[in-house]
Protein backbone atom coordinates (compact mmCIF):
# COMPACT_ATOMS: atom_id res chain seq x y z
CA UNK A 1 0.00 0.00 0.00
CA UNK A 2 2.84 2.38 -0.44
CA UNK A 3 1.57 5.97 -2.52
CA UNK A 4 3.75 8.01 -5.16
CA UNK A 5 4.78 10.59 -3.39
CA UNK A 6 4.67 12.69 -6.76
CA UNK A 7 1.84 14.62 -7.31
CA UNK A 8 0.03 18.11 -6.52
CA UNK A 9 0.17 17.56 -3.47
CA UNK A 10 2.71 16.02 -0.95
CA UNK A 11 2.44 15.40 3.00
CA UNK A 12 5.83 14.28 4.26
CA UNK A 13 6.44 13.30 7.75
CA UNK A 14 3.54 15.48 8.63
CA UNK A 15 2.96 15.63 12.34
CA UNK A 16 0.69 18.30 14.09
CA UNK A 17 -0.13 18.27 17.98
CA UNK A 18 -3.21 19.97 19.10
CA UNK A 19 -3.53 19.74 23.05
CA UNK A 20 -3.07 16.21 23.94
CA UNK A 21 -4.20 15.16 20.39
CA UNK A 22 -1.36 14.15 17.70
CA UNK A 23 -1.42 13.80 14.73
CA UNK A 24 1.54 11.35 13.24
CA UNK A 25 3.58 11.11 10.78
CA UNK A 26 1.22 11.32 7.62
CA UNK A 27 2.65 10.79 3.99
CA UNK A 28 0.44 10.87 0.96
CA UNK A 29 0.62 12.26 -2.36
CA UNK A 30 -2.64 13.76 -4.51
CA UNK A 31 -2.58 13.43 -8.56
CA UNK A 32 -4.15 16.18 -10.76
CA UNK A 33 -7.53 15.64 -10.82
CA UNK A 34 -7.48 13.07 -8.40
CA UNK A 35 -10.68 12.41 -5.97
CA UNK A 36 -9.26 11.32 -2.63
CA UNK A 37 -10.96 10.31 0.62
CA UNK A 38 -9.69 9.92 4.69
CA UNK A 39 -11.78 7.94 6.38
CA UNK A 40 -12.11 7.65 10.36
CA UNK A 41 -14.48 7.51 13.36
CA UNK A 42 -15.24 10.97 15.06
CA UNK A 43 -12.23 11.97 16.65
CA UNK A 44 -9.56 10.30 14.61
CA UNK A 45 -8.33 13.65 13.23
CA UNK A 46 -9.86 13.70 9.49
CA UNK A 47 -10.46 17.66 10.04
CA UNK A 48 -7.28 18.41 11.73
CA UNK A 49 -5.53 16.68 8.43
CA UNK A 50 -7.43 18.50 6.34
CA UNK A 51 -7.05 22.03 8.08
CA UNK A 52 -3.16 21.13 7.81
CA UNK A 53 -3.20 20.19 4.76
CA UNK A 54 -4.99 23.91 4.04
CA UNK A 55 -2.20 25.38 5.67
CA UNK A 56 -4.39 26.42 8.87
CA UNK A 57 -1.89 25.19 11.03
CA UNK A 58 2.46 25.21 10.98
CA UNK A 59 3.56 21.16 10.72
CA UNK A 60 5.31 20.54 13.95
CA UNK A 61 7.31 18.03 11.80
CA UNK A 62 7.04 17.43 8.19
CA UNK A 63 5.65 19.41 5.19
CA UNK A 64 2.80 20.20 3.07
CA UNK A 65 3.80 20.78 -0.24
CA UNK A 66 1.53 22.22 -2.62
CA UNK A 67 2.85 22.41 -6.03
CA UNK A 68 6.71 21.94 -4.36
CA UNK A 69 6.21 24.50 -2.45
CA UNK A 70 5.55 24.39 1.41
CA UNK A 71 1.88 25.37 1.85
CA UNK A 72 2.83 27.85 5.25
CA UNK A 73 5.31 29.84 3.14
CA UNK A 74 2.53 30.72 0.25
CA UNK A 75 -0.14 33.83 1.34
CA UNK A 76 -3.45 32.81 2.06
CA UNK A 77 -4.88 34.65 -0.96
CA UNK A 78 -2.31 32.83 -3.40
CA UNK A 79 -2.97 29.09 -2.53
CA UNK A 80 -5.57 28.83 -4.80
CA UNK A 81 -7.61 26.10 -2.41
CA UNK A 82 -11.28 25.98 -1.92
CA UNK A 83 -12.10 25.05 1.37
CA UNK A 84 -16.03 23.78 2.38
CA UNK A 85 -16.64 23.10 5.69
CA UNK A 86 -18.58 21.06 7.59
CA UNK A 87 -21.40 23.45 8.50
CA UNK A 88 -20.88 25.70 5.15
CA UNK A 89 -19.98 28.26 7.24
CA UNK A 90 -22.70 30.93 5.17
CA UNK A 91 -22.51 34.49 6.19
CA UNK A 92 -26.03 34.55 7.75
CA UNK A 93 -26.72 38.54 6.60
CA UNK A 94 -25.19 37.86 2.90
CA UNK A 95 -28.11 36.66 -0.05
CA UNK A 96 -26.58 33.74 -1.82
CA UNK A 97 -24.79 35.92 -4.58
CA UNK A 98 -23.00 38.14 -2.34
CA UNK A 99 -21.92 35.00 -0.40
CA UNK A 100 -20.75 33.71 -3.50
CA UNK A 101 -18.88 37.03 -4.40
CA UNK A 102 -17.07 37.50 -0.98
CA UNK A 103 -13.86 36.12 -2.71
CA UNK A 104 -13.52 37.61 -5.68
CA UNK A 105 -15.12 41.05 -4.30
CA UNK A 106 -11.78 40.51 -1.19
CA UNK A 107 -9.51 40.17 -4.00
CA UNK A 108 -10.04 43.57 -5.52
CA UNK A 109 -12.25 41.59 -9.05
CA UNK A 110 -14.60 44.02 -10.72
CA UNK A 111 -18.30 44.35 -10.70
CA UNK A 112 -18.80 43.12 -13.89
CA UNK A 113 -16.04 40.16 -13.55
CA UNK A 114 -18.07 39.32 -10.49
CA UNK A 115 -21.64 39.95 -12.07
CA UNK A 116 -20.75 37.28 -14.87
CA UNK A 117 -18.38 34.97 -12.76
CA UNK A 118 -21.16 34.31 -10.07
CA UNK A 119 -23.71 33.79 -13.13
CA UNK A 120 -21.52 31.45 -15.02
CA UNK A 121 -20.67 29.31 -12.00
CA UNK A 122 -24.69 29.37 -10.56
CA UNK A 123 -25.32 28.01 -13.82
CA UNK A 124 -23.00 25.09 -13.37
CA UNK A 125 -24.54 24.58 -10.20
CA UNK A 126 -27.86 24.16 -11.15
CA UNK A 127 -28.22 27.69 -7.97
CA UNK A 128 -29.70 30.61 -10.66
CA UNK A 129 -32.61 30.44 -8.72
CA UNK A 130 -31.89 31.52 -5.47
CA UNK A 131 -29.01 34.20 -5.79
CA UNK A 132 -30.90 37.00 -4.21
CA UNK A 133 -31.91 34.45 -0.92
CA UNK A 134 -30.63 34.31 2.37
CA UNK A 135 -28.65 31.15 3.87
CA UNK A 136 -31.74 30.90 6.70
CA UNK A 137 -34.23 30.06 3.95
CA UNK A 138 -32.32 27.39 2.00
CA UNK A 139 -32.72 23.74 2.10
CA UNK A 140 -29.57 21.97 3.48
CA UNK A 141 -28.51 20.71 -0.20
CA UNK A 142 -29.09 24.19 -1.59
CA UNK A 143 -26.82 26.05 1.25
CA UNK A 144 -24.20 23.28 0.21
CA UNK A 145 -24.33 24.08 -3.29
CA UNK A 146 -23.65 27.97 -2.78
CA UNK A 147 -20.98 27.10 -0.39
CA UNK A 148 -19.13 25.05 -3.38
CA UNK A 149 -20.27 27.97 -5.49
CA UNK A 150 -18.43 29.79 -3.33
CA UNK A 151 -15.41 28.14 -2.92
CA UNK A 152 -15.47 27.44 -7.04
CA UNK A 153 -15.44 31.09 -8.12
CA UNK A 154 -11.80 31.31 -8.09
CA UNK A 155 -11.06 28.30 -10.17
CA UNK A 156 -9.12 26.38 -7.31
CA UNK A 157 -6.87 23.47 -8.28
CA UNK A 158 -7.52 21.70 -4.97
CA UNK A 159 -11.00 21.69 -3.00
CA UNK A 160 -10.87 20.43 0.26
CA UNK A 161 -14.26 19.47 2.15
CA UNK A 162 -14.66 18.32 5.48
CA UNK A 163 -17.91 15.94 6.07
CA UNK A 164 -19.79 17.11 2.46
CA UNK A 165 -22.62 14.79 3.12
CA UNK A 166 -23.41 14.39 6.71
CA UNK A 167 -26.09 16.73 6.97
CA UNK A 168 -27.65 15.71 3.68
CA UNK A 169 -31.07 13.53 3.29
CA UNK A 170 -30.70 10.58 1.31
CA UNK A 171 -31.91 12.30 -1.99
CA UNK A 172 -30.26 15.07 -1.68
CA UNK A 173 -26.38 12.79 -1.39
CA UNK A 174 -27.12 10.92 -4.24
CA UNK A 175 -27.68 14.17 -6.05
CA UNK A 176 -24.73 15.86 -4.12
CA UNK A 177 -22.51 12.98 -5.51
CA UNK A 178 -23.17 13.45 -9.10
CA UNK A 179 -22.28 17.25 -8.49
CA UNK A 180 -19.21 16.18 -7.07
CA UNK A 181 -18.27 14.04 -10.15
CA UNK A 182 -19.30 17.30 -12.45
CA UNK A 183 -17.25 19.61 -10.53
CA UNK A 184 -13.95 17.20 -10.98
CA UNK A 185 -15.33 17.09 -14.80
CA UNK A 186 -15.83 20.65 -15.53
CA UNK A 187 -13.46 22.24 -12.94
CA UNK A 188 -10.47 20.29 -13.64
CA UNK A 189 -9.52 20.61 -9.83
CA UNK A 190 -8.24 17.76 -7.40
CA UNK A 191 -10.50 17.08 -4.34
CA UNK A 192 -9.81 15.49 -0.68
CA UNK A 193 -13.24 15.15 1.14
CA UNK A 194 -13.09 13.28 4.68
CA UNK A 195 -15.90 10.83 5.70
CA UNK A 196 -16.86 8.48 7.96
CA UNK A 197 -18.87 7.22 5.48
CA UNK A 198 -17.51 4.06 3.79
CA UNK A 199 -20.31 3.68 0.95
CA UNK A 200 -19.39 7.23 -0.45
CA UNK A 201 -15.77 7.33 0.07
CA UNK A 202 -16.24 3.94 -2.38
CA UNK A 203 -18.54 5.57 -4.49
CA UNK A 204 -16.46 9.05 -5.51
CA UNK A 205 -13.05 8.28 -4.42
CA UNK A 206 -10.27 6.98 -6.75
CA UNK A 207 -8.26 6.29 -3.12
CA UNK A 208 -8.87 6.10 0.03
CA UNK A 209 -7.12 6.33 2.88
CA UNK A 210 -7.57 4.97 6.31
CA UNK A 211 -7.13 7.45 9.71
CA UNK A 212 -7.15 5.16 13.11
CA UNK A 213 -6.15 7.92 15.86
CA UNK A 214 -3.90 10.12 14.27
CA UNK A 215 -1.81 7.56 12.17
CA UNK A 216 -2.88 7.16 8.70
CA UNK A 217 -3.00 2.71 8.33
CA UNK A 218 -2.98 2.65 4.69
CA UNK A 219 -3.76 4.04 1.43
CA UNK A 220 -5.78 1.78 -1.44
CA UNK A 221 -7.43 2.24 -4.35
CA UNK A 222 -11.28 2.14 -3.94
CA UNK A 223 -12.40 -0.97 -5.16
CA UNK A 224 -9.80 -2.65 -2.78
CA UNK A 225 -10.84 -1.02 0.58
CA UNK A 226 -12.51 -4.40 2.07
CA UNK A 227 -9.62 -6.57 0.26
CA UNK A 228 -6.36 -5.22 1.15
CA UNK A 229 -4.15 -6.57 4.02
CA UNK A 230 -4.99 -4.23 6.46
CA UNK A 231 -4.09 -4.18 10.32
CA UNK A 232 -6.12 -5.35 13.05
CA UNK A 233 -7.77 -1.51 14.03
CA UNK A 234 -9.10 -0.97 10.53
CA UNK A 235 -10.48 -4.19 9.86
CA UNK A 236 -12.22 -3.56 13.48
CA UNK A 237 -13.52 -0.37 12.09
CA UNK A 238 -14.61 -1.98 8.73
CA UNK A 239 -16.24 -4.44 10.52
CA UNK A 240 -13.94 -6.97 8.87
CA UNK A 241 -13.66 -10.16 10.86
CA UNK A 242 -12.51 -12.88 9.64
CA UNK A 243 -8.96 -11.60 8.66
CA UNK A 244 -5.69 -11.45 11.47
CA UNK A 245 -4.34 -8.26 11.11
CA UNK A 246 -1.51 -5.99 12.82
CA UNK A 247 -1.75 -2.75 13.99
CA UNK A 248 -1.58 -0.65 12.19
CA UNK A 249 1.29 1.32 13.99
CA UNK A 250 2.99 -1.62 13.03
CA UNK A 251 3.05 -0.51 9.16
CA UNK A 252 3.51 2.81 8.96
CA UNK A 253 5.97 2.20 6.81
CA UNK A 254 4.10 0.48 4.16
CA UNK A 255 2.10 3.18 3.09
Amino acid sequence: MRCNMNGLLEIQELTVKRGSFLLEHINFSLQENEIFSIIGKTGSGKTLLLEAIAGFYQPDQGKVLYGGTAMCEIPAFQRNIGYLYQDYSLFPHMTAFSNIAYGPKMRGVSKAEIQTGVTEIAEQLEIGHILNQYPGTLSGGEQQRVALARALIMRPSLLLLDEPFSALDPVTKRSMYDMIRKIRKDFGCSLVFVTHNFTEAESLADRIGVLIDGHLCGIVKSQDLYSAQWGREVLDFLGITEKDGRDCRDERGTL
